[in-house]
């Protein structure tokens, strides 16, 4: 409820105020929060007070009920009567007078606090019945504490407020219990699904065997076709099927169940846990199929009890005339009908989900057998992928953005399309060796014809050992390279460890011829003129 109250909730509360309600119970029994309930209080008291002062001459009533209201709120209903010359607005249910205590003849009456505590602590009758015989030496028998725990449990039911929706507004779903059908030779109960609208209370009805998600969705959609549209919000139960994870404030939906909910523009309302009043409508409506439709009857199949309902529907459940309306289904949800939103134009397309690890080598997933590509910044992190026969999605772990949309493919195969991936990593084989020659080709001719040569004779394995020859330009001069291929090919070993070593025994020979400088002049050595002057004289002489 709302902290606000209008004028028939706030004389309802000051009527509880005046039969001595504490707050803590008017909260339990009609949920109005305890704030509001305090600050109410204090206007009733003021307002009291107020009438005290404008009428001196009649203070009875009003201080009575002033002293009641300041005493302790737990006071019991007896000790303070209402003025019987008060205005009775209207009839308030409230608790029955409570008659002196009888004198109890049950023997677990003697143990009321010890079981009081144990059934608070949420022990069964069985359990404090054992614990009674070994704590507390307890001589009577199991029936009597299974008496007396279902006396305490007989409490003051809760106090839900009655909804009433406009039409098109709302509908309900839940499974329950059909009746028995044949299934390997012996009757089973298959599941009830009951879709119910709030507004006109007309039902569709469906019996299946599975309650996974894709019959779920299915059972959705028969049933929005059997009425001609959708309604604005959906109610449903907590099962897996709509709910992964339960929760008070936001419950974790299922992701099928949601983009299901979307291709049909409507809104899922998870009801909260143990709380199935919040979808009272449905929940009656599957006690009244079961009790007026199924009870005492046996189908051979699936097929048999589904044609049984939807006869039982069109002919005694449409057109009853409804215990809380008191009008005929029917004629209602003629009236409802055009408040319903249209039907998509595409059916809805199922896809399961899980969570999948990009691979940290090659940056591709696994989904069904099949390889998919996803951007390089994802390797080694975990993605949620939408699969199915036609496509695969896939969303980030975290802020679920859509990384990547493609087709499916075969099983082992790897999908066509990695344009997510770096130019350099997704070559074809062709691609790739047209690739080294070239860079073969601006290496030099003799690198060119080794890599022929060595395709020849050794086919695809070549290719790595052309990949190495090439890498050698990170060391050695292409000049080098041309020549140690050179020498490779006229030694017949066309390997990339042969051109490799005698790249490096190039590479040392030019060095030491590098260091090697011969001079023209030196001390040591004459000149040319002086060895002429020498040669004429041995021969004058």
């Amino acid at each position: 409820m709302s902290n606000r109250l209008n004028m028939v909730q706030q004389e309802f509360l000051f009527l509880l105020f005046s039969q001595n309600w504490s707050d803590r119970k008017i909260n339990k029994a009609t949920g109005i929060h305890r704030t509001a309930i305090s600050r109410y209080r204090k206007e009733y008291l003021k307002s009291i007070e107020q009438g005290l002062q404008k009428n001196p001459e009649n203070p009875t009533p009003d201080t009575n009920i002033i002293a009641s209201t300041h005493a302790s709120q737990n006071v019991p209903l007896d000790a303070i009567q209402v003025p019987t010359e008060e205005v009775v607005r209207f009839q308030l249910p409230t608790d029955p007078e409570q008659d002196p205590e009888p004198v109890s003849k049950s023997k677990a009456f003697g143990y009321h606090d010890t079981i009081a505590t144990k059934l608070k602590a949420g022990q069964n009758a069985k359990s404090i019945y054992q614990d009674l015989v070994t704590e507390s030496q307890y001589s009577g028998g199991y029936d009597s504490v299974k008496r007396y725990v279902r006396l305490l449990k007989n409490t003051a039911p809760k106090l839900y407020a009655r909804i009433e929706t406009p039409p098109g507004e709302q509908a309900q779903v839940d499974f329950g219990d059909g009746a028995p059908t044949l299934k390997n030779g012996r009757y089973c109960k298959p599941n009830l699904f009951v879709m119910t609208l709030s507004n006109s209370r007309k039902s569709y009805q469906e019996v299946v065997w599975p309650q996974d998600v894709e019959t779920f969705l299915t059972c959705h959609e028969h049933a929005f076709q059997f009425f001609g549209g959708v309604t604005k919000t959906v109610i449903m139960d907590n099962l897996k099927s709509a709910v992964l994870k339960a929760h008070l404030y936001e419950p974790e939906m299922n992701p099928n169940y949601l983009a299901f909910a979307q291709h049909y523009n409507f809104v899922p309302l998870p009801c909260k846990v143990q709380t199935p009043q919040h979808k009272g409508k449905v929940e009656n409506n599957i006690g009244y199929v079961q009790d007026n439709g199924l009870t005492g009857k046996k189908f051979n199949s699936l097929e048999e009890q589904n044609q049984y309902l939807r006869n039982w529907d069109k002919t005694w459940a449409s057109t009853r005339i409804h215990g809380t309306t008191k009008r005929q289904v029917n004629i209602m949800f003629e009236e409802e009908k055009p408040y319903l939103s249209a039907l998509p134009q595409e059916p809805f397309v199922f896809f399961k989900f899980g969570p999948r690890k990009v691979s940290a080598v090659d940056s591709h997933i696994e989904v069904a057998g099949a390889y998919y590509p996803i951007p390089p910044k994802y390797m080694g992190q975990y993605v949620m992928v939408h699969y199915n026969s036609k496509w695969v999605k896939v969303f980030s772990q975290n802020s679920r953005e859509l990384i990547q949309f493609l087709t499916t493919v075969p099983k082992g195969r790897f999908h066509p399309d990695r344009s997510c991936l770096p130019p350099h990593k997704y070559w074809s084989q062709d691609k790739l060796v047209q690739h080294l020659f070239q860079r073969c080709t601006e290496i030099g001719p003799s690198v060119v014809k080794w890599a022929e040569l060595a395709e020849q004779q050794r086919q695809q394995r070549a290719y790595r050992s052309i990949q190495g020859v090439i890498a050698l330009t990170k060391k050695y001069p292409a000049h080098t390279i041309n020549r140690a291929c050179l020498r490779s090919i006229e030694s017949r070993a066309l390997s990339y460890h042969v051109v490799s070593r005698f790249a490096e025994e190039i590479r040392i020979q030019q060095e030491i011829q590098h260091e090697i400088q011969f001079t023209q002049a030196s001390d040591v050595i004459r000149s040319p003129l002086d060895y002429q002057h020498i040669f004429q004289e041995v021969n004058n002489g």
